[in-house]
């Protein structure tokens, strides 16, 4: 196996595999990067078991500018390696498998020699089919798992909920996530989910990569299911999840249908003033902030505490409030991630009683994003 290439196509195709590659794995192989070379195509892959990234170089693309030699295969020790190529010197390099997957790399006047493995022992990736296959705009798709892997667990306790539950069919996408303590709900329209039907669990962290690889370039992600897996394609990458097993509980009744206050922020200024209260609250072991709204005075007070530090105090600008009078306290990272994934927007922040879950919603788009926080007590 020989081939010449670019060192920037191969480097920007390397840092998207090597997302997906971990040193904490019980497979020695899958700290490696795997090659396979062709007449048409150079391809690499990483995988962790958990997740897997493809990524093909094309042969035929002058950009690339690939050279093929001799076709054929090779594992190579992805940490290493990758730190070699970063550093080489030239614009181009060369990498040649000889005896024993004894691997010679060469770019300018540097010349490096890596022990390979046979990439015969390296895991087959599953063979998803394009049966029932459905594209999502990768823009779209983008923003609805940052708007929702915020509200996933961490605490393996429950696994279930450490992953993104996705439902597909009558013309809908509805991903929901929540880790009990808030929720985050964003519903799609789709055309190509008219005659689909599934229900599954992925990853948050998978989805999370998967975020990060989506290149701007890219218009369009297929997106492929089995009975374990999923897999994402975006152009010359493709991207392998398992699915989690299990039922993922109703989240439906979790979600109030009325409420007994109601206050619209311009969403940049509410968390900018939010920011400003956790400042207070991060210095606290509790990390608690406090709203007071008064319906009557039409005032948005919100209170920030550490007995060991200080407190603050600041008036809100908000550009409606109706209803009963109410204060609540609530952790504010949560209130951050929520208004961060919003935008630049009206939010609607809606009550039902002290402690029961609020909810945020984009004024102008109520019926497809929702998130959902539930108060802390603090008496």
């Amino acid at each position: 196996m020989k081939f010449t290439i670019t060192r920037n196509t191969f480097i920007k195709a390397l840092n998207d595999v090597s997302r997906a590659i971990s040193t904490k794995t019980t497979i020695p192989i899958l700290t490696g990067l795997r090659l396979v070379l062709t007449d048409s195509a150079l391809v690499l892959t990483g995988s962790d078991a958990d997740i897997s990234i493809e990524v093909r170089i094309d042969a035929n693309s002058e950009t690339n500018d690939l050279q093929i030699e001799s076709t054929g295969s090779i594992v190579l020790p992805a940490r290493i390696f990758t730190e070699v190529v970063k550093r080489l010197p030239d614009a181009r390099m060369t990498l040649d498998v000889q005896e024993n997957f004894q691997t010679v790399l060469t770019s300018g006047s540097a010349e490096f020699t890596i022990n390979g493995l046979d990439a015969n022992n390296y895991p087959r990736l599953p063979e998803i089919g394009a049966d029932q296959a459905m594209t999502v705009p990768a823009d779209v798709l983008q923003q609805l798992i940052n708007q929702t892997v915020i509200a996933v667990s961490n605490q393996e306790s429950r696994p279930i909920l450490t992953g993104v539950h996705l439902t597909i069919g009558n013309g809908q996408l509805v991903a929901v996530a929540t880790d009990s303590h808030r929720l985050a709900q964003r519903t799609l329209e789709l055309a190509a989910a008219a005659d689909a039907d599934y229900d599954v669990i992925i990853p948050g962290k998978s989805l999370a990569e998967l975020s990060h690889t989506l290149s701007p370039d890219v218009d369009n992600v297929e997106i492929r299911f089995t009975d374990n897996q999923v897999l994402f394609i975006a152009g010359d990458l493709s991207f392998y999840s398992r699915l989690l097993e299990g039922n993922y509980p109703d989240t439906t009744r979790l979600i109030p249908t009325s409420s007994t206050t109601t206050i619209r922020f311009d969403a940049p200024a509410l968390l900018a003033a939010i920011q400003r209260a956790s400042l207070m609250s991060h210095q606290s072991t509790n990390n608690v902030v406090r709203l007071s709204l008064d319906t009557a005075a039409q005032t948005a007070t919100i209170f920030g505490n550490s007995p060991d530090v200080g407190n603050v105090e600041e008036a809100l600008q908000f550009n409606d409030l109706t209803g009963d009078n109410l204060d609540i306290s609530f952790n504010p990272d949560y209130m951050k991630d929520a208004l961060q994934s919003l935008g630049q927007t009206e939010v609607e922040v809606a009550f039902t009683a002290p402690l029961r879950p609020f909810t945020l919603v984009p004024s102008a788009d109520q019926a497809h994003f929702i998130q959902l926080i539930t108060p802390v007590r603090t008496f």
